[in-house]
């Protein structure tokens, strides 16, 4: 294998695991850069975070490559994943309980082509309140833990395309391109709301940042053991 700078300044793309915060995946990183180089401080950083409970494609940028982390934070990302239907949650998706049930919609193709056909193309799309958006300079999820009401602000997003699969009754799996600031949890829960039967997300995946996919990626234990043998 190459030798990779990550002193100077790499490019790595993590498979981030299931109940990691991105920042996670960078405190891990630039730990072990520094024990391995014997460093005081290294710069290090992600190009987009991906929450807790989704696993899949982060970009991590060390050393002189934190310059370029707007590049990648500002292209299209791509996500697999599920929808559970006839429920919601406050954060959208499993953080938090289940507040309201609903009656399961009739489900068939010709109702698949409708929400796709609805929600490509650009959108306003309302972020979650359980999300890491700033609100007077401090995360959102930090006021809707505490029961603080707060109004978060519609963003303009694009969805390039979306493919809807049902699982079963209550279950739509999908594959989502779409721009960067696009909340798949509120994706989750707008198909919902244009079903009129509530709508969760149940698993979610990146499999795609820009050009960096899923296959390119290392799980962060490989990478760990790569900057170890370095």
């Amino acid at each position: 294998m190459k030798e990779i700078p990550f002193v100077s300044g790499a490019v790595l793309v993590v498979d981030k695991p299931l109940n990691w915060t991105s920042f996670d995946v960078v405190k891990k990183i630039r730990y072990a850069i520094c024990k391995q180089y014997n460093l005081k401080k290294i710069k290090v950083g992600h190009a987009g975070t991906l929450d807790p409970l989704a696993s899949g494609v982060v970009i991590v940028c060390t050393g002189k490559k934190t310059k370029i982390i707007d590049q990648f934070i500002n292209e299209s990302k791509e996500y697999i994943g599920e929808i559970r239907l006839g429920s919601t949650t406050p954060s959208f998706d499993l953080e938090t309980e289940i507040d309201k049930e609903f009656l399961l919609p009739k489900l068939n193709d010709n109702i698949l082509k409708k929400i796709s056909y609805n929600f490509t193309g650009e959108n306003l799309q309302t972020p979650p309140i359980f999300s890491a958006k700033r609100i007077n300079g401090k995360r959102a999820y930090k006021y809707a833990r505490n029961n603080e009401e707060i109004i978060l602000k519609p963003s303009l997003v694009t969805i390039y395309n979306l493919e809807l699969k049902v699982v079963d009754k209550n279950t739509l799996s999908f594959n989502c391109h779409c721009s960067k600031g696009t909340y798949i949890r509120s994706l989750a829960r707008d198909i919902g709301l244009f079903l009129d039967s509530g709508g969760h997300l149940i698993s979610l995946k990146r499999i795609k940042s820009g050009n960096f996919s899923l296959e390119m990626a290392k799980s962060l234990d490989e990478w760990i053991d790569i900057i170890k043998a370095s």
